[in-house]
């Protein structure tokens, strides 16, 4: 494990001056480290390159690779290649070489075949990196069809989704690639370091005029260093030895504290822990918490069939220097996923099916050596944000038995709030992701509509689900959701990441700088009192990190919220179960959903009333749109309280449908407006201050961070600053 901890900022000696990163934000950068730049037949060697000088840069990669492994920063390789119908090769660079008159070296353009297959064409063999640099599990691979890294690629939205601000760059050509990826990384805000050994030309003096070029006039592209001053400022802070490639876990295997925590567990795991370890520790802890809430779990997976799959995952995995990212991570997922060979319930068993494949965003973190653990409770239908409407129990807040856990998503944020699991797949429609979140004191992140897959979910609202993730961290969060996000062609309301993302700002006090706005006063008069003290504080947090509170607008979010079950939003509901269900089984529904449904069902809303609700949908999205797009400096966001109070489940029960509505003020406007959410704890009080004739056991608060469609990279990250702001404060 790694000596100690990266500090917030590291300095190597460099051109023109010296270059200072932080290690959270910065990641290495491998260009173009292919056989077909790199050996004997490939498309550098056909060109006329002289391999020996790439070749040269080999050695000096690999010790700058293995130096951010055993660090354990972010790395990045690149591929030159295209697809195989070249489809995406312009059509001057297929032809350039033929096209010459005095060409008299070769007549193999792209796609020909070559000693290693067709030439710079994705899948072949040459295309493919050498042996001696090969990703690990969890490294990003970019197959680029141009010279520059970011051209056509999602390298952009890579970097923004880690919070990345300073690349580390090694790889080839200098004079080709490495330096058009430079460039084009400082057009984009970028601070970018070449290092100078672990780079080569096929001619010497276009290395040294690269590495002139990139520094000149005070670092007009960037900073060129040395491999030796990466090595002295990372060092210390390696696992083990950078220049080593192979670990022997200790003889005998570490024992597990219990801690569940992605980092710790996965520090635990290369030093020796075994899975099955944690899978015997983990079920007597569930077991155990089982006596003071039963209602967690609709399935957990028997201890056998556990122990079975973490001793796969080991006699998978046995190097432990090549670990996949959640290996061994241990996860719920709500009962609304398919998972093969389980009955998906959602809480309702008159609708229960076994199903035949598993949910698109389960299979991926599965492939990443994730380990499930059971499927979750929650509201029936995944309607309500109370979690008190499941025929399977009523789960409880984790800090108060007496108090409500939250809704639709339960059981799953039950699950991470107790340390069950690390992390949990649910859902977000109206808020079932956040309000939840906020009761148990952890992470709810409501990502863009559309861009994690919901294929294998059984719908609440078809077209407004969201995928939700729950963790106990800002950074546990977005390590899964990186892993889970993705374009989907098979799933129908699946959106594609932007084309053209926004610069970042790496430097200065840009860099920080973010604006917020709020609801009025007399909005965030529903709160109760002590809620409304400590958003108060929470807001006062927000502005030490950087935030400037500017006035908001409050009534295209007023009016979205009122839409989705004052409108016609709700008759979607109704549309996703079959035709004729709901009068034929509406004696099997939870009472407060059956006298919801029923009364959607007596509006006999018209066709034009649903039209009518739809247009008024796209006024107000656009008009928020342009709230969040407003901003002349840093991500504009708006702030809310995650829900306005917090009450007991005898009080839930008195009056559900009143109470569930106050719940959502803050929070069902979100997915009609297409906006991303993190909901994030910011402390703790005395239950006295919430309820007369209350005791001193601590209850939650949080707050939710809304922004626009596409700018979770950017909330993700001003969520990780406050919370680190109040883990510091507190």
């Amino acid at each position: 494990m790694s000596l100690k901890p990266l500090p917030e900022s590291l300095t190597v000696d460099a051109q023109p001056y010296a270059f200072s990163f932080p290690p959270r934000h910065t990641a290495l950068l491998v260009i173009d480290m292919q056989r077909d730049f790199l050996l004997e037949g490939g498309f550098g060697a056909i060109q006329g390159g002289d391999l020996t000088h790439v070749q040269a840069s080999i050695a000096p990669t690999k010790r700058l690779l293995d130096l951010f492994r055993h660090a354990d920063m972010h790395v990045f390789h690149t591929r030159e290649g295209h697809k195989p119908d070249l489809s995406d090769c312009p059509s001057s660079k297929l032809i350039r070489q033929a096209a010459h008159p005095q060409n008299t070296q070769h007549g193999l353009i792209i796609g020909d075949k070559g000693a290693m297959g067709r030439l710079l064409t994705r899948g072949e063999y040459g295309h493919d990196l050498i042996d001696e640099l090969q990703p690990v599990p969890g490294e990003v691979v970019i197959d680029k069809p141009g010279k520059g890294a970011f051209w056509n690629t999602d390298l952009m939205l890579e970097l923004r989704a880690r919070a990345i601000t300073h690349l580390v760059v090694a790889g080839v050509t200098s004079e080709c690639c490495f330096q058009g990826t430079i460039r084009e990384g400082n057009d984009r805000g970028f601070e970018c370091c070449g290092v100078i050994e672990a780079t080569a030309g096929y001619l010497p003096a276009l290395k040294e005029a690269t590495l002139k070029v990139i520094p000149w006039s005070q670092g007009l592209f960037g900073f060129v260093g040395g491999l030796d001053g990466f090595e002295k400022a990372l060092g210390p802070y390696c696992r083990d030895s950078p220049l080593t490639s192979t670990i022997t876990p200790p003889a005998t295997p570490p024992e597990w504290d219990g801690d569940v925590s992605l980092a710790g567990l996965t520090s635990a795991y290369r030093q020796g822990l075994s899975p099955v370890t944690v899978v015997q520790t983990l079920y007597k802890k569930i077991e155990t918490y089982a006596k003071s809430d039963a209602a967690v779990w609709i399935h957990l997976q028997p201890l056998d069939v556990l122990l079975e799959a973490a001793r796969q995952l080991q006699a998978q995995y046995p190097d432990r220097t090549r670990l996949p990212p959640l290996f061994g991570i241990p996860f719920s997922i709500k009962d609304s996923f398919d998972v093969k060979g389980l009955p998906t319930t959602t809480a309702c068993p008159p609708l229960a099916f076994t199903a035949e494949k598993s949910a698109v965003v389960f299979e991926k973190v599965v492939a990443e050596g994730a380990l499930f653990i059971g499927k979750a409770n929650l509201d029936q239908l995944a309607t309500g944000l109370s979690g008190c409407r499941s025929p399977f129990g009523i789960p409880r807040s984790v800090y108060h038995k007496e108090y409500i856990s939250g809704g639709s998503s339960s059981g799953n944020a039950v699950s991470v709030g107790a340390g069950l699991v690390t992390f949990a797949i649910a859902t977000d429609t109206a808020g079932s992701g956040r309000v939840p979140a906020l009761f148990n004191g952890v992470i709810g992140f409501k990502p863009t509509r559309g861009t994690i897959s919901a294929r294998g979910l059984t719908p609440a609202c078809a077209s407004l689900d969201c995928v939700t993730l729950m963790a106990k961290t800002v950074e546990e969060v977005r390590k899964v959701w990186n892993i889970c996000t993705g374009y989907d062609e098979e799933y129908v309301y699946a959106k594609r990441l932007p084309a053209r993302p926004h610069h970042i700002n790496s430097l200065g006090s840009q860099a920080k700088a973010f604006t917020f706005g709020c609801p009025p006063s007399e909005v965030l008069a529903v709160c109760s009192p002590v809620y409304r003290k400590m958003f108060d504080e929470a807001i006062q947090v927000l502005q030490s990190i950087g935030g400037v509170r500017k006035p908001l607008d409050w009534s295209p979010f007023e009016k979205a919220g009122k839409l989705l079950y004052d409108g016609t939003l709700v008759s979607e509901r109704l549309a996703s179960l079959p035709d004729g269900w709901f009068e034929a089984n509406k004696d099997h529904l939870d009472p407060t959903i059956q006298e919801i449904f029923a009364n959607v069902v007596k509006r006999e809303s018209t066709a034009v009333q649903v039209f009518r609700d739809l247009q008024a949908m796209a006024v107000y999205t656009r008009q928020a749109e342009k709230i969040f797009d407003g901003s002349p400096v840093g991500p504009y966001l708006v702030v809310v309280p995650s829900a306005p109070t917090h009450y007991k489940v005898s009080e839930m029960l008195a009056d559900p449908i009143t109470k569930n509505s106050i719940l959502g003020t803050f929070t069902q406007f979100a997915n009609v407006l297409d906006l991303t959410g993190l909901a994030v704890p910011a402390g703790t009080y005395p239950e006295s201050e919430l309820s007369s004739g209350g005791g001193q056991a601590r209850l939650p608060f949080g707050i939710t961070m809304l922004g626009g469609s596409q700018t979770d990279a950017e909330l993700l990250e001003i969520g990780r600053r406050f919370e680190e702001a109040m883990n510091s404060a507190s």
